[in-house]
């Protein structure tokens, strides 16, 4: 029972307010951290990601919350997973216009919206080829909110120190 099947294999879409998490200590990191190290589990998230976290990122080092050879350090890691850990999908025109539809029926911000399209994309395809549903996990509430109200299963890292 060594070897890992499908079925032991889940796949988790990362929003950037998760992600970021993987770099810089907040509350939720090493949840966050444990999940991502896991081999096991699959880490999904939009291409519109890699700005936010770089945004993050510049942020921090602006208000002095990180060090120069920090912030380089955490680019080039984050350059790396997104080259060798993360499945990113990218934002077509038909993520973009699910995302408007959605910013219709939820109190969603513009990239919340698309982060959601991305996942719920994801997901039918996980579904229609009989995987386990993935968990959008993210550390903002309305969003967690919305994907909850369009099916999907959730978690928030807050919620973990």
């Amino acid at each position: 029972m060594g070897e890992s099947s499908p079925e032991m294999i889940s796949t988790d879409y990362l929003d950037s307010s998760a992600l970021v998490k993987r770099y810089l200590a907040e509350t939720g990191s090493v949840w966050v951290q444990a999940r991502c190290n896991n081999l096991a589990q699959v880490i999904v998230t939009a291409d519109l990601a890699r700005v936010e976290i770089a945004a993050a990122f510049a942020r921090k080092l602006r208000e002095g919350a990180v060090t120069q050879a920090e912030y380089q350090q955490v680019r080039v890691q984050l350059v790396s997973d997104v080259s060798m850990r993360y499945q990113i999908v990218p934002v077509s025109f038909e993520r973009v216009d699910e995302a408007i539809e959605l910013t219709a029926r939820h109190r969603l911000r513009g990239y919340d919206a698309v982060h959601l399209a991305c996942a719920l994309h994801i997901n039918r395809a996980l579904l229609a080829s009989n995987l386990s549903p993935l968990v959008l996990v993210a550390a903002d509430d309305v969003l967690l909110k919305a994907a909850l109200a369009e099916g999907l299963h959730t978690e928030n890292p807050n919620l973990y120190s």
